[in-house]
């Protein structure tokens, strides 16, 4: 089996170099916003704040992916440690959960007793964390030559980080108007939902991970069918197990096939089907001249109704 795993030094070194300026630019500014949403009394600064708990965690983990890729896997850990950011994503999606309740709730306690607002200091602090945003999202997107998926993710989250800010702003901008507070905690659930929608969907993704779940966008019948379909020697495919590691979807199958002259390339041929057509570079493959028997061998096959035992 051939793995040709091209990491080249730069483009690693250059992501790390990114995420690890963009993560410090976004914790340094959670920090101001934690500050001035406690010295201006603002509730929507918080939020905010915690929509870039939500972004430097994001970093964090994306940095954190690009450092244990390159972790060769030893004896004990033969995937090498990448599941671990699996991990951490699934107990910040569960901590995000919890700062969205402690803010909804705050905000239902300040709607019944409204509290004075400084809106000036407010104000700059909310410009001054959109400026941070927009300066990390030019950081990560400047070099994004190569679409690195965690780069990419941590991009479109402080893209949606901006909303969070603008919130801020505009909260701001109605109690100096106006001096009508209740705006603050109004703004502070809305920006509240966005970080609850970041972290469904981290969840969503890394208990499915977890859980050893296929890739959602794969289809397990329609890729056993297309091979069937694309390398006419392959006449069944079954014990079928796909799962992620770190992002990486692996693979086992069990493939019967009319005996063929070349055992080597044909298994080439299959893999190099894997690898082109579903993205799977880590494939396992048993080969099989007679049909198999395995309690577990249709394990995914229920769906499709037939039974395959009868041809002998």
């Amino acid at each position: 089996m051939a793995h040709t795993h091209s990491h080249a030094d730069t483009p690693g070194d250059d992501n790390a170099k990114r995420l690890m300026l963009a993560f410090g630019v976004t914790a340094v500014f959670m920090v101001v916003e934690v500050i001035g949403g406690l010295l201006s009394g603002s509730l929507a600064l918080l939020a905010d704040a915690g929509h870039m708990l939500t972004d430097a965690a994001a970093l964090l983990f994306a940095l954190l992916a690009v450092q244990f890729a390159r972790r060769p896997p030893n004896a004990r850990h033969t995937f090498g440690w990448l599941r671990l950011t699996t991990l951490a994503a699934f107990v910040n999606a569960i901590a995000l959960v919890l700062i969205t309740i402690l803010i909804v709730w705050e905000a239902v306690q300040r709607f019944r007793h409204p509290q004075p607002i400084a809106g000036w200091t407010m104000m700059a602090i909310a410009i001054a964390g959109l400026l941070a945003n927009i300066l990390s999202f030019w950081i990560l997107h400047r070099g994004s030559s190569e679409k690195n998926l965690n780069v990419r993710a941590a991009a479109l989250h402080v893209l949606g980080d901006l909303l969070g800010s603008v919130g801020a702003i505009v909260a701001a901008l109605v109690i100096l108007g106006t001096g009508w507070t209740p705006i603050d905690p109004i703004l502070s659930v809305l920006v509240s939902c966005l970080v609850l929608r970041s972290a469904w969907q981290l969840l969503k993704e890394s208990v499915n991970e977890l859980l050893e779940g296929a890739p959602a966008a794969l289809d397990i019948g329609e890729l056993k069918r297309n091979l069937c379909r694309s390398i006419p020697e392959v006449r069944n495919v079954h014990h079928v197990h796909v799962w992620l590691v770190g992002e990486r979807p692996i693979m086992t199958l069990h493939v019967q096939v009319i005996p063929p002259h070349d055992h080597d390339a044909l298994l080439e041929r299959i893999q190099h089907f894997l690898e082109h057509h579903y993205d799977i570079a880590h494939s396992t493959i048993q080969m099989e001249y007679q049909s198999c028997h395995g309690p577990d061998c249709y394990l995914n096959e229920a769906q499709s109704g037939h039974s395959h035992h009868h041809h002998h």
